[in-house]
């Protein structure tokens, strides 16, 4: 049976921010926990040019009823113009785990 979880990935430019990021979502109880996966690659257009960034991937952990106050959260801080946002849902997954990010999002 199909979870209410959201898995939401992002991208940032340094550890910092991301520590930043996170830490203020986790406290407002937007996000369960959020992981923090340096040195990524990003190769993307942007504005007509082919660039290549190094960047954090964030990795955040929700409820799906969290989902538009996350985003506009996520707006507001982030420091990109066009940040990178994809929630993609959980189809299953450790009960227990469910019940404990539940609880922190909802608490």
């Amino acid at each position: 049976m199909p979870t209410r979880a959201l898995f939401v990935l992002t991208t940032i430019g340094s550890a910092a921010a991301g520590r930043k990021l996170v830490r203020g979502l986790v406290k407002d109880r937007l996000v369960a926990c959020g992981t923090l996966l340096p040195r990524g690659t990003s190769i993307y257009r942007w504005k007509g040019a082919v660039k290549e960034e190094t960047e954090v991937v964030v990795l955040l952990k929700t409820d799906a009823s969290k989902w538009d106050a996350l985003a506009a959260a996520v707006r507001d801080r982030h420091p990109y113009a066009v940040p990178e946002l994809l929630a993609l849902p959980v189809e299953r997954a450790h009960e227990p785990y469910l019940a404990w990010l539940t609880h922190e999002v909802m608490a």
